[in-house]
C-alpha cells in the first residue's frame, strides 16, 4: 500500500479487514520471497527498482485465484522460483494461474508489455446467477462476487418482465449485466469503450449458450447513432465519472420506456439524474448496495421512467 499522504512511499501490509484470507496469504508469502532475495520495490519518484504490484483475483463461489506479479523488465530474481513458492502455500480456494508482467511506464497505471505464465492459464472463471464467466487478467469484473450478484438481482427485479423486449445496456464492459438480462429477452445490445472487454463478453456469451446478445466495441457517445434498433429499455453503468452530457440527450432521444441506471459514485448519480428528470423522465426506485464494506464507497441502482 501507499504511505497516507504520499503517493511514492510504500508501507508493509500484514492485515486488512476488507479482503479474503488468501490474499494475506499470498502476500506473506511474497513479502517473505522478496525480501529474502533483496529485490527492491519500485520508487515511483526516483524510478528505479523491480517490483511494481501484485495483482491477485479471487472468485467467491468457484475459489479461482489468478496473480498476476507485475515488474520492471530490469528484474534480478527468478520468476519460475517465485511461482513455486505460491504454489506451496496451502490456501482455501486453488490458484488457476500466476503471471508475471513487464511495465516500464512511468505512469503506476497496471498494463502490460510483455506476460508471460509461470502456471497454469492466464484467466479464471467465476459464476453468476447461474452464469459461467471467463475473467482474463486485465478484463474488468467485479471484486465482490458475492454483492455483485446481489447489485444484478436488484437490476433485474427493477427491470421486472423482459420478454419479447429489446434491451441497450450501455458502459456493458464485459456484458454480465446483459446476459443476465438475456433470457426471455428479444434483444440484447451491448456497448463497451474497451475493447479486451467486449471480446470477453462474446466469449462468455458463447460460453453460456446465449444467442441474443449483440456487442459492440466503441464510444457509446458515437455508437448509439449507428444502432437502427428501438430500445424498450435502456442499462446504463457508467465508469465513476459518470455520462457524457451528450451522450445523456442521444439516450434520452430513444424514448424508451424505462431506464436502468447503475452508479459507483452518487454524486456524478445526481448529477446525470437531473437531467433526465428534466427532460421527462421520473426517479420511481432506488436502493443502494454495500458492495464495498467497511468503506465509504457504495453502488447505487435507479429505475427512471418516461413520464
Amino acid at each position: 500500500m501507499r504511505k497516507r499522504g504520499s503517493f511514492y512511499e510504500v508501507v508493509t501490509l500484514r492485515d486488512c479487514n476488507i479482503i479474503d484470507n488468501d490474499f494475506l496469504k499470498i502476500i506473506d508469502t511474497a513479502l517473505k520471497f522478496f525480501t529474502e532475495n533483496n529485490i527492491p520495490f519500485y520508487h515511483k519518484k526516483k524510478h528505479d527498482g523491480e517490483l511494481r504490484h501484485l495483482v491477485v483475483r479471487k472468485a467467491a463461489f468457484t475459489g479461482e485465484i489468478l496473480i498476476n506479479l507485475i515488474t520492471t523488465s530490469n528484474y534480478t530474481f527468478n520468476p519460475d522460483e517465485f511461482a513455486k513458492t505460491l504454489l506451496n502455500t496451502g490456501y482455501d480456494g486453488k490458484i488457476a494461474g500466476i503471471l508475471h508482467t513487464l511495465n516500464d511506464v512511468i505512469s503506476d497505471v497496471v498494463q502490460s508489455d510483455e506476460t508471460r505464465i509461470l502456471y497454469g492459464n492466464d484467466y479464471f472463471y467465476e459464476n453468476l446467477l447461474g452464469l459461467k464467466f471467463k475473467i482474463s487478467a486485465f478484463s474488468f469484473f467485479q471484486t465482490n462476487s458475492k454483492g455483485a450478484e446481489k447489485l444484478y438481482s436488484v437490476v433485474r427485479e427493477f427491470a421486472g418482465n423482459t420478454s419479447g423486449k429489446t434491451i441497450f445496456d450501455l458502459y456493458c464492459g464485459t456484458g454480465t449485466i446483459g446476459q443476465i438480462m438475456s433470457k426471455g429477452s428479444k434483444k440484447v445490445i451491448g456497448i463497451e469503450i474497451v475493447e479486451e472487454a467486449v471480446e470477453a463478453a462474446k466469449i462468455n456469451s458463447e460460453l453460456n449458450g446465449i444467442t441474443n446478445c449483440e456487442f459492440i466495441a466503441g464510444d457509446v457517445l458515437k455508437k448509439v447513432d449507428e444502432l437502427e434498433d428501438k430500445p424498450d429499455l435502456i442499462i446504463v453503468d457508467p465508469p465513476r465519472d459518470g455520462i457524457n452530457p451528450k451522450a445523456i440527450m442521444k439516450i434520452i432521444n430513444f424514448g424508451a420506456k424505462e431506464i436502468i441506471y447503475v452508479s459507483c459514485k452518487p454524486t456524478s448519480l445526481a448529477r446525470d439524474l437531473q437531467i433526465f428528470e428534466a427532460n421527462g423522465y421520473k426517479t420511481k426506485k432506488v436502493k443502494c448496495i454495500d458492495m464495498f464494506p467497511r468503506t465509504v464507497h457504495t453502488e447505487c441502482v435507479v429505475k427512471l421512467e418516461k413520464s
